[in-house]
């Protein structure tokens, strides 16, 4: 993937889980590069200096909640050029010791959580535009307790594949990330002991993912591609 920086100016970047560590990289790096930079997410946290818009205590997998934002959104920058659906969540369980509202709750965090923010932004996007989801290295082979994450992040791989070949005839691309470990502070804190050379940067991935969503990545749709370090 090219690592030279691409011109964003003009551009409307939306990131769900906007506040998060991969979310705020991909904020910085698209601002950077001149976008205007709508930030999305459930959690409250400062509002980056970068961001041109910050919506908090947004449940992205209430359609109706996900439709307010998007609105307000486009109202207050203009259509959407680029959406980066990062916003989900993880949990380790066994399948003997979780119940189904365990695998019920990531699938609303995951699936319906990137459902709801494509619908809600498609409305509102330019032909043209990109999609990019953030799926799992996880959903190639699930490890003992990340059955109902890799279930999860799975659905976001063929939500991706399904959309892709909706949006066609609009110009909108729709592709997939599949990170191995980002390396963060909490997986750090988390794998004191791990072998961190293969985790991803979150800037490295912010870059992949951006590239992804324009035009220097055409031809590619419907793919899911995997990133590691």
């Amino acid at each position: 993937m090219p690592q030279t920086s691409i011109d964003l100016s003009g551009k409307t970047v939306v990131v769900t889980g906007g506040l998060g560590i991969l979310g705020s990289a991909i904020g910085s790096v698209a601002a950077k590069a001149g976008a205007k930079v709508a930030l999305v997410d459930y959690a409250s946290a400062e509002s980056p200096a970068f961001a041109s818009l910050v919506l908090t205590g947004i449940d992205l997998a209430d359609f109706a909640i996900a439709d307010r934002a998007f609105a307000k959104i486009a109202d207050e920058l203009g259509p959407i050029d680029a959406l980066m659906n990062i916003a989900g969540g993880f949990a380790w369980s066994k399948v003997e010791d979780s119940d189904l509202a365990f695998w019920e709750q990531l699938y609303r965090t995951n699936v319906l959580a990137a459902v709801a923010a494509c619908k809600a932004a498609l409305p509102r996007m330019r032909a043209g535009g990109g999609i990019v989801n953030v799926a799992a290295a996880a959903t190639a082979k699930a490890a003992a307790g990340m059955g109902a994450y890799a279930a999860a992040k799975s659905g976001v791989l063929r939500l991706t594949e399904a959309l892709a070949e909706e949006l066609k005839p609009r110009g909108i691309r729709v592709n997939a990330v599949s990170p191995t470990i980002i390396d963060t502070p909490r997986n750090r804190a988390d794998m004191p002991d791990a072998d961190t050379s293969a985790w991803i940067a979150p800037e490295r991935l912010a870059r992949v993912m951006l590239f992804l969503a324009f035009d220097e990545s055409q031809p590619v749709n419907g793919a899911n591609v995997l990133v590691g370090g």
